[in-house]
């Protein structure tokens, strides 16, 4: 089922909703302290609901890379592109970057400037753009080299720098590129084949059952873990983020799920999260351990809604008059 637009999918605007809407209030819940164990990151192996946030708005972008990608290429050409992709990827890292020096006045990360999600995910896209062009089988072959080579380098010197780095710093990106790779073939699979679920569903599970094979057998080689950004967890956390799509999927196709409000915020993504952070300062800036890292849960809990209806309510009003706003 499509959406009004002709060129969307509603179950892919959906999921790039929810997957935003969960990133805002991971970075919400991550000072505070009365939230339990498995609602914040694991400190280094394991692995936590929230550890999976972030792929899954990797895995969202990697539906939509390709069709974006040759829509751009039959009409611009390569080079106009090429030119596109690339700005956009180095927008990525540079309003990150922003992020991360307002971070540093405030006070955060120790004085130093952080890796955030925003720059592993501008480098992730220009190492897929190299490849995009790549048969669906062919780019999983590469993503798959991509990530082992990652993890022997992990293994043999990267690991001290990666670990004390967000989102595994520079290094750290090759993980996150192959993850995003591996992402754009399952969602060619799903966007080509008539049994697109099935497809989903299968490559979903074989990644899935493949990094959990990975963490068991080798556990001091590829120990499942975001801080390390180790293969077992791109494996577990793709295939893990390929089982929620095709949930979303289901019930939006199957079911006719409504929950409008997915799609607001599915539409303006990266703004959305961008706004977040000025609606965090009122909260995390007074340093008030009451009031946000030490606050009761049901003062967290309406802090938290305050922030998702606010950010709802604007996501409301850029649908109503068809804004989107995309780099």
């Amino acid at each position: 089922m499509r959406a009004a637009d002709p060129g969307r999918i509603e179950s892919i605007d959906k999921y790039r909703g929810l997957s935003i809407m969960l990133m805002v209030l991971a970075n919400f819940l991550a000072d505070v302290r009365s939230v339990p164990a498995w609602l914040a990151h694991a400190p280094d192996v394991g692995l936590t609901v929230i550890d999976l946030i972030a792929p899954f708005f990797i895995f969202a972008i990697g539906l939509t890379y390709g069709p974006s990608y040759r829509r751009r290429l039959s009409r611009d050409g390569l080079g106009r592109t090429w030119g596109h992709f690339l700005r956009r990827s180095l927008a990525l890292i540079g309003i990150g970057a922003i992020i991360s020096a307002g971070e540093v006045l405030v006070g955060e990360n120790a004085g130093r400037l952080s890796w955030g999600v925003l720059q592993a995910l501008g480098a992730a896209s220009i190492v897929t753009l190299a490849l995009i062009s790549l048969a669906p089988w062919a780019r999983a072959f590469a993503g798959l080299v991509l990530l082992g080579v990652y993890q022997v380098l992990l293994n043999w010197s990267w690991l001290p720098t990666v670990m004390s780095s967000g989102h595994g710093g520079l290094e750290g990106s090759l993980a996150w590129a192959a993850m995003l790779v591996l992402g754009t073939a399952i969602a060619d699979l799903w966007h080509r084949r008539a049994e697109r679920r099935s497809a989903l569903l299968w490559t979903s599970l074989a990644a899935l059952g493949a990094g959990a094979a990975l963490a068991y057998f080798l556990p001091t080689l590829a120990p499942i873990s975001k801080n390390r950004v180790s293969a077992s967890y791109v494996l577990v956390s793709l295939g893990a983020s390929g089982l929620l799509f095709a949930c979303v999927s289901l019930l939006v196709d199957r079911f006719r799920l409504r929950a409008g409000f997915l799609s607001w915020w599915g539409a303006n993504p990266l703004l959305l999260y961008v706004m977040h952070y000025l609606l965090l300062a009122p909260f995390v800036l007074p340093g008030i351990p009451r009031w946000h890292a030490e606050a009761p849960v049901p003062l967290v809990i309406a802090q938290a809604a305050f922030i998702v209806a606010l950010l709802s309510l604007f996501a409301w009003l850029l649908a109503r008059r068809g804004k989107r706003i995309s780099l």
